[in-house]
């Protein structure tokens, strides 16, 4: 009985549209639309908007993207789910990582089901939700779940091109880029040209315009602009913020700028 502990009975802005219609399924009778655990008092606070509904809306959109994204080479492979384990382990501790699996496996039955009667249902629910994130995260909280699911399509040493589709796809659900979802492929990578991609520019920009992509990129990737979703999110994001600087100094050193 796991899920609240997790995500909590609440879900902020996902209990209602496509991304509740999911959670109903996937938390079943833990999903209690529009309320917390009870406080000191015995009294239920409503999450819909406060930074706790927030931060589970964030989490469970996270699993429902995952979700499609896993299944766009049409497998469900050892290696990413194992990758999903560890990752929930690593971000946001022991606790989520049964939770976050059960909600996964749910979801990944619920897909299945939908497909059976239509074969662009469930990407259809993903796209319907993809709008719904859009409109009640930020555009930097956006860029954070991109990150996420970026590393979990890595997660088994190659990206293939469906899976590449389908971040495409979820990102512009999201109202982001495609070059966006190249930035976040490229991190964590040690080549000059990954470090072009990830700074969304080519090699053949100007000095000027290197520096002005960097501004633009720690501006929009500043790990404060998460802070509200907590402290696993934020350090996540802090990571992340590290390699663009990683990604900026070769780029720097290559080209002899200071």
């Amino acid at each position: 009985m796991g899920a609240t502990k997790w995500i909590g009975g609440i879900i902020g802005f996902m209990a209602a549209g496509p991304l509740g219609a999911l959670a109903g399924f996937a938390l079943g009778s833990l999903f209690d639309m529009g309320r917390s655990a009870p406080d000191a008092s015995g009294q239920y606070q409503s999450t819909t908007n406060n930074a706790y509904g927030r931060r589970n809306s964030f989490l469970f959109s996270l699993l429902v993207l995952a979700s499609y994204i896993i299944r766009a080479d049409g497998r469900i492979m050892h290696s990413e789910m194992e990758f999903v384990r560890r990752f929930l382990r690593t971000r946001f501790g022991e606790q989520a990582v049964t939770e976050g699996q059960d909600i996964l496996l749910k979801l990944f039955e619920q897909a299945k089901r939908m497909d059976a009667q239509n074969p662009y249902a469930y990407e259809q629910a993903i796209r319907d939700c993809g709008a719904q994130i859009a409109a009640n995260l930020s555009y930097e909280e956006r860029l954070q779940l991109l990150d996420f699911l970026a590393a979990i399509a890595k997660s088994d040493g190659h990206v293939c091109d469906k899976e590449v589709d389908a971040l495409r796809k979820v990102a512009t659900y999201m109202g982001l880029s495609a070059q966006e979802v190249e930035s976040m492929l490229n991190l964590r990578q040690n080549s000059l040209d990954a470090a072009y991609k990830v700074l969304e520019i080519t090699p053949d920009a100007t000095d000027a315009e290197v520096r002005a992509a960097y501004r633009r990129l720690a501006l929009k990737h500043h790990p404060d602009r998460v802070a509200t979703l907590g402290d696993d999110v934020k350090k996540a994001a802090e990571e992340k913020f590290q390699e663009i600087n990683n990604a900026k100094e070769r780029i720097y050193k290559a080209r002899g700028m200071k």
